[in-house]
Protein backbone atom coordinates (compact mmCIF):
# COMPACT_ATOMS: atom_id res chain seq x y z
CA UNK A 1 0.00 0.00 0.00
CA UNK A 2 1.15 3.22 -0.88
CA UNK A 3 0.67 5.73 2.33
CA UNK A 4 0.52 9.72 2.00
CA UNK A 5 0.27 11.45 5.24
CA UNK A 6 -0.24 14.84 6.16
CA UNK A 7 2.36 15.59 3.30
CA UNK A 8 3.05 19.47 3.15
CA UNK A 9 5.46 21.50 0.54
CA UNK A 10 6.24 25.24 -0.02
CA UNK A 11 8.01 26.63 -1.89
CA UNK A 12 10.72 29.67 -0.75
CA UNK A 13 8.35 32.27 0.38
CA UNK A 14 5.53 31.89 -1.72
CA UNK A 15 1.93 32.29 0.04
CA UNK A 16 0.41 29.28 -0.82
CA UNK A 17 2.07 25.54 0.00
CA UNK A 18 2.04 23.92 -3.34
CA UNK A 19 0.87 20.74 -1.50
CA UNK A 20 -0.77 21.28 1.63
CA UNK A 21 -1.63 18.13 4.23
CA UNK A 22 -2.35 16.23 1.48
CA UNK A 23 -3.17 12.14 3.19
CA UNK A 24 -4.26 9.14 0.73
CA UNK A 25 -4.08 5.44 0.33
CA UNK A 26 -3.58 3.19 -2.63
CA UNK A 27 -3.70 -0.70 -2.25
CA UNK A 28 -2.28 -3.50 -3.87
CA UNK A 29 -4.12 -3.95 -7.56
CA UNK A 30 -5.69 -0.84 -7.73
CA UNK A 31 -4.52 2.40 -10.15
CA UNK A 32 -5.23 5.44 -8.89
CA UNK A 33 -6.13 8.97 -11.08
CA UNK A 34 -4.55 12.21 -9.37
CA UNK A 35 -6.74 14.88 -11.43
CA UNK A 36 -6.35 18.88 -11.21
CA UNK A 37 -6.08 22.20 -12.82
CA UNK A 38 -2.81 23.38 -13.94
CA UNK A 39 -0.85 24.57 -10.86
CA UNK A 40 -2.95 22.23 -8.74
CA UNK A 41 -0.35 20.70 -7.02
CA UNK A 42 0.16 17.14 -9.07
CA UNK A 43 3.21 17.28 -10.13
CA UNK A 44 4.95 18.42 -7.00
CA UNK A 45 3.16 15.68 -5.32
CA UNK A 46 4.43 13.15 -8.13
CA UNK A 47 8.39 14.51 -7.25
CA UNK A 48 7.73 13.95 -3.63
CA UNK A 49 6.41 10.87 -4.62
CA UNK A 50 9.55 9.66 -6.41
CA UNK A 51 11.94 11.21 -3.60
CA UNK A 52 13.05 14.39 -6.52
CA UNK A 53 11.45 16.50 -3.79
CA UNK A 54 11.73 16.35 -0.34
CA UNK A 55 8.06 16.85 1.89
CA UNK A 56 8.70 20.25 4.08
CA UNK A 57 6.55 17.91 6.63
CA UNK A 58 4.25 14.42 6.55
CA UNK A 59 5.79 10.86 5.36
CA UNK A 60 5.58 8.78 2.47
CA UNK A 61 5.97 4.99 2.48
CA UNK A 62 4.97 1.99 0.40
CA UNK A 63 4.73 -1.92 1.46
CA UNK A 64 5.79 -0.47 4.89
CA UNK A 65 9.18 0.90 3.30
CA UNK A 66 9.81 4.76 4.48
CA UNK A 67 11.15 7.00 2.06
CA UNK A 68 12.59 9.01 4.58
CA UNK A 69 14.04 6.51 6.81
CA UNK A 70 15.00 3.51 4.39
CA UNK A 71 14.73 5.50 0.81
CA UNK A 72 16.78 2.98 -1.51
CA UNK A 73 14.41 -0.21 -0.25
CA UNK A 74 11.34 2.15 -1.31
CA UNK A 75 12.88 3.60 -4.51
CA UNK A 76 13.71 -0.46 -5.92
CA UNK A 77 10.08 -0.79 -5.71
CA UNK A 78 8.90 1.82 -7.75
CA UNK A 79 9.03 2.89 -11.56
CA UNK A 80 8.87 6.39 -12.60
CA UNK A 81 7.26 8.19 -16.24
CA UNK A 82 8.14 11.51 -15.83
CA UNK A 83 6.36 13.94 -17.86
CA UNK A 84 9.33 15.64 -19.77
CA UNK A 85 11.60 12.24 -20.53
CA UNK A 86 15.43 13.09 -20.70
CA UNK A 87 18.13 10.49 -21.77
CA UNK A 88 21.95 10.31 -22.71
CA UNK A 89 21.30 11.22 -25.91
CA UNK A 90 24.24 9.66 -27.08
CA UNK A 91 22.95 6.32 -26.07
CA UNK A 92 21.11 3.99 -28.00
CA UNK A 93 17.73 2.83 -26.74
CA UNK A 94 19.21 -0.43 -25.59
CA UNK A 95 22.22 0.95 -23.84
CA UNK A 96 19.93 3.15 -22.37
CA UNK A 97 17.66 0.03 -20.59
CA UNK A 98 20.81 -2.11 -20.16
CA UNK A 99 21.44 1.03 -17.63
CA UNK A 100 18.54 1.03 -16.27
CA UNK A 101 18.73 -2.36 -15.47
CA UNK A 102 22.02 -2.91 -14.35
CA UNK A 103 21.07 -0.03 -11.91
CA UNK A 104 17.95 -2.12 -10.56
CA UNK A 105 20.53 -5.44 -10.62
CA UNK A 106 18.46 -6.86 -13.46
CA UNK A 107 20.22 -10.18 -14.67
CA UNK A 108 21.33 -10.40 -18.15
CA UNK A 109 18.93 -13.26 -19.25
CA UNK A 110 16.01 -11.64 -17.67
CA UNK A 111 16.98 -8.28 -18.88
CA UNK A 112 17.02 -9.41 -23.20
CA UNK A 113 13.81 -11.04 -22.06
CA UNK A 114 12.13 -7.94 -20.78
CA UNK A 115 13.62 -5.62 -23.28
CA UNK A 116 12.10 -7.74 -25.94
CA UNK A 117 9.11 -8.01 -24.73
CA UNK A 118 8.48 -4.49 -24.12
CA UNK A 119 10.04 -3.42 -27.04
CA UNK A 120 7.36 -5.55 -28.87
CA UNK A 121 4.54 -4.93 -27.10
CA UNK A 122 5.31 -0.99 -27.04
CA UNK A 123 6.45 -1.26 -30.65
CA UNK A 124 9.99 -0.05 -30.15
CA UNK A 125 11.90 -2.69 -30.89
CA UNK A 126 12.44 -2.03 -34.04
CA UNK A 127 14.34 1.54 -32.90
CA UNK A 128 16.20 0.05 -29.80
CA UNK A 129 20.01 -0.04 -31.81
CA UNK A 130 19.29 3.54 -33.06
CA UNK A 131 20.89 6.18 -31.13
CA UNK A 132 18.21 8.16 -28.80
CA UNK A 133 18.72 11.28 -30.27
CA UNK A 134 16.75 10.22 -33.54
CA UNK A 135 13.95 9.55 -31.51
CA UNK A 136 10.55 11.41 -32.03
CA UNK A 137 9.28 12.76 -28.58
CA UNK A 138 6.55 9.59 -28.76
CA UNK A 139 9.27 7.02 -29.69
CA UNK A 140 11.03 8.66 -26.43
CA UNK A 141 8.16 8.24 -23.80
CA UNK A 142 8.04 4.99 -24.94
CA UNK A 143 11.43 4.26 -24.25
CA UNK A 144 10.67 6.05 -20.51
CA UNK A 145 7.58 3.54 -20.08
CA UNK A 146 10.01 0.75 -21.04
CA UNK A 147 12.60 1.96 -18.29
CA UNK A 148 9.93 2.17 -15.71
CA UNK A 149 8.68 -1.46 -16.64
CA UNK A 150 12.14 -3.41 -16.75
CA UNK A 151 12.38 -3.89 -13.27
CA UNK A 152 9.29 -5.07 -12.58
CA UNK A 153 8.47 -2.78 -10.42
CA UNK A 154 5.59 -3.09 -7.72
CA UNK A 155 4.25 1.06 -8.00
CA UNK A 156 4.03 2.95 -10.94
CA UNK A 157 4.10 6.20 -10.84
CA UNK A 158 3.41 8.40 -14.05
CA UNK A 159 2.94 11.81 -14.67
CA UNK A 160 1.20 12.46 -17.81
CA UNK A 161 1.90 9.28 -19.70
CA UNK A 162 -0.61 9.81 -22.43
CA UNK A 163 0.97 12.72 -23.96
CA UNK A 164 3.08 12.69 -27.50
CA UNK A 165 1.56 8.95 -27.85
CA UNK A 166 -0.20 7.88 -30.95
CA UNK A 167 -3.96 6.26 -30.64
CA UNK A 168 -2.67 2.97 -30.74
CA UNK A 169 0.18 3.20 -28.30
CA UNK A 170 -1.85 5.12 -25.44
CA UNK A 171 -4.42 1.61 -25.85
CA UNK A 172 -1.45 -0.80 -25.54
CA UNK A 173 -0.04 1.77 -22.50
CA UNK A 174 -3.65 1.74 -20.62
CA UNK A 175 -3.49 -2.59 -21.45
CA UNK A 176 -0.34 -2.59 -19.94
CA UNK A 177 -1.34 -0.81 -16.99
CA UNK A 178 -4.75 -3.05 -16.15
CA UNK A 179 -2.67 -5.69 -16.28
CA UNK A 180 -0.11 -4.10 -14.16
CA UNK A 181 -2.90 -3.46 -11.51
CA UNK A 182 -4.63 -6.83 -11.76
CA UNK A 183 -1.13 -8.34 -10.78
CA UNK A 184 -1.53 -7.19 -7.34
CA UNK A 185 0.49 -3.97 -8.09
CA UNK A 186 -0.45 -0.04 -7.92
CA UNK A 187 -0.54 2.47 -10.57
CA UNK A 188 -0.43 6.33 -9.47
CA UNK A 189 -0.60 9.05 -12.54
CA UNK A 190 -2.04 11.99 -13.32
CA UNK A 191 -3.72 12.97 -16.01
CA UNK A 192 -5.62 15.74 -17.65
CA UNK A 193 -7.53 13.38 -20.04
CA UNK A 194 -10.62 12.52 -18.38
CA UNK A 195 -11.66 9.78 -20.48
CA UNK A 196 -8.49 7.88 -19.95
CA UNK A 197 -9.24 8.58 -16.14
CA UNK A 198 -12.67 7.67 -16.33
CA UNK A 199 -12.24 4.69 -17.93
CA UNK A 200 -8.96 3.22 -16.35
CA UNK A 201 -8.91 4.66 -12.95
CA UNK A 202 -10.28 2.55 -9.90
CA UNK A 203 -10.29 5.54 -7.39
CA UNK A 204 -9.88 9.32 -8.08
CA UNK A 205 -8.09 11.83 -6.43
CA UNK A 206 -8.90 15.85 -7.20
CA UNK A 207 -6.57 18.12 -6.17
CA UNK A 208 -6.79 22.07 -6.61
CA UNK A 209 -4.36 25.28 -5.17
CA UNK A 210 -2.38 21.98 -3.38
CA UNK A 211 -5.45 20.52 -0.96
CA UNK A 212 -7.49 17.45 -2.16
CA UNK A 213 -10.89 17.91 -2.85
CA UNK A 214 -12.00 14.62 -3.07
CA UNK A 215 -9.96 11.18 -3.24
CA UNK A 216 -12.44 7.59 -4.02
CA UNK A 217 -14.35 6.19 -7.32
CA UNK A 218 -16.40 7.86 -9.51
CA UNK A 219 -19.37 5.24 -8.53
CA UNK A 220 -19.16 7.92 -4.81
CA UNK A 221 -18.78 11.23 -6.64
CA UNK A 222 -22.05 10.98 -8.90
CA UNK A 223 -23.88 9.32 -5.40
CA UNK A 224 -22.59 12.62 -3.28
CA UNK A 225 -23.47 15.01 -6.03
CA UNK A 226 -26.67 13.06 -6.26
CA UNK A 227 -25.42 12.87 -10.84
CA UNK A 228 -25.57 8.84 -11.18
CA UNK A 229 -24.98 9.14 -15.19
CA UNK A 230 -23.02 12.11 -14.98
CA UNK A 231 -19.23 11.80 -16.64
CA UNK A 232 -16.29 12.39 -15.04
CA UNK A 233 -15.50 15.91 -17.14
CA UNK A 234 -18.30 16.91 -15.60
CA UNK A 235 -18.27 16.37 -12.16
CA UNK A 236 -14.23 17.93 -12.58
CA UNK A 237 -15.67 21.35 -13.73
CA UNK A 238 -18.07 21.66 -11.19
CA UNK A 239 -16.15 20.17 -8.11
CA UNK A 240 -12.78 22.32 -8.95
CA UNK A 241 -15.24 25.11 -10.06
CA UNK A 242 -17.21 25.55 -6.87
CA UNK A 243 -14.74 24.79 -4.44
CA UNK A 244 -12.83 28.20 -2.85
Amino acid sequence: MLVCDQVTKRYGNQPRKAVDTLNFSIAAGQIFGFLGPNGAGKSTTIKMLTGLLKPDSGSISFMGYSLHSDPLAYKRLIGYVPDEPLFYERMSGYEHLSFIADLYGVGSAERKQRIDELGERLLLKHALNDEISSYSHGMKQKLSIISALLPSPKLLILDEPMVGLDPKAAFILKTLLGEFAESGNTVFFSTHVLEVAQQLCSRLGIIKEGRLLYNGTLQELQSRTQELDATLESLFLELTESEG
